[in-house]
């Protein structure tokens, strides 16, 4: 399933996985879920208990290609790596 059909479904978890600092710089999704990469490992049970397939972004899609990585190397499928934030936000908009 492409990023495209998850977003359309509407049955789905956005997970940002900037900075804070830098959702105050670059704005943020206002359905999303802010838990920094650095947090992913000890905030794994919070992600895991989110609903639907998981969207993670962050500012270019490296660090949420990182988060993807590591939740399918816990057993999580339904993951996805949204690529950078105006690009997650450009899907939106466009829905």
């Amino acid at each position: 399933m492409s990023i495209e059909e998850v977003l359309k479904s509407g049955n789905y978890s956005l997970i940002d996985v900037r900075e804070p600092m830098e959702l105050e710089m670059d704005g943020e999704i206002e359905k999303a879920q802010n838990i920094p990469l650095g947090e992913i490992e000890d905030r794994k049970q919070e992600v895991t208990n989110l609903a639907g397939p998981k969207i993670f972004f962050c500012r270019s899609g490296n660090r949420s290609g990182k988060a993807v990585d590591y939740f399918k190397s816990q057993g999580l499928t339904d993951v996805y790596n949204g690529g950078g934030y105006q690009d997650v936000k450009q899907s939106l908009d466009n829905l």
